[in-house]
């Protein structure tokens, strides 16, 4: 049986780190406002997928696998890292091949890529790993059994990042109300890009300085 108050701790860790913007927050609130509130949703749930992909990894052992194949889970980084700047230029582009004709509805039509990408990135962040082997062990009890308690910290923390997701995704769809003029959508696309760019800077200035 899990002590409430060490489920108490896990929630209030988890939910500050969603709370603090990272990667994984800024791409949903960048979603939102590039691409619409539906996108936004859209990549909030397929970052859920990737980090059950984590929560598996970790279930298995993530610490010692980490440890095991450190060049992997680097590769694994820098592809997320890679994937993010992409995005980054895509947005970029985009503000410079927009139609002056265009008015704002289609520039923000819903992206059929916004799942795939929200994977990606949460499979793709490095600070997903650190989360795993600096956060999860304090809440876990090796006495019990260990896969149990994953999937019930695995809930928690994914329904919690659900609900500050929402928040980031809210703050987009605020935001976006300014994309009604094509002049200002392109300079928001050039903004967002620029952030996603930024975002990949800073994983791999973390990353670098991160011994997995």
């Amino acid at each position: 049986m899990f002590d409430a108050e060490r489920l108490l701790a896990f929630a209030l860790v988890t939910a500050a780190t969603s709370i603090v913007p990272g990667p994984s927050m800024m791409f949903v609130m960048g979603q939102a406002i590039w691409r619409g509130p539906r996108s936004g949703w859209t990549a909030l749930v397929g970052m859920q997928i990737g980090y059950i992909i984590w929560w598996i990894a970790a279930a298995f052992g993530l610490g010692t696998l980490a440890k095991a194949y450190p060049l992997a889970f680097r590769l694994l980084a820098l592809f997320g890292i890679a994937y993010l700047a992409w995005l980054g230029v895509k947005a970029i582009w985009h503000s410079f091949h927009a139609d002056d004709a265009d008015n704002a509805e289609p520039s923000r039509k819903p992206s059929s890529h916004a799942f795939r990408d929200g994977i990606a990135v949460a499979i793709g962040n490095p600070k997903s790993l650190v989360y795993m082997v600096a956060v999860i062990p304090p809440f876990v009890d090796p006495e019990l059994p260990v896969g149990w308690q994953i999937v019930t910290l695995a809930l928690i923390a994914l329904v919690l990042d659900m609900i500050v997701g929402s928040l980031y995704i809210f703050a987009g769809k605020r935001l976006a109300g300014a994309m009604e003029k094509t002049a200002t959508r392109r300079w928001i696309d050039r903004a967002i890009g620029c952030v996603f760019i930024l975002i990949a800077l800073a994983v791999a200035v973390d990353l670098y300085g991160t011994e997995l």
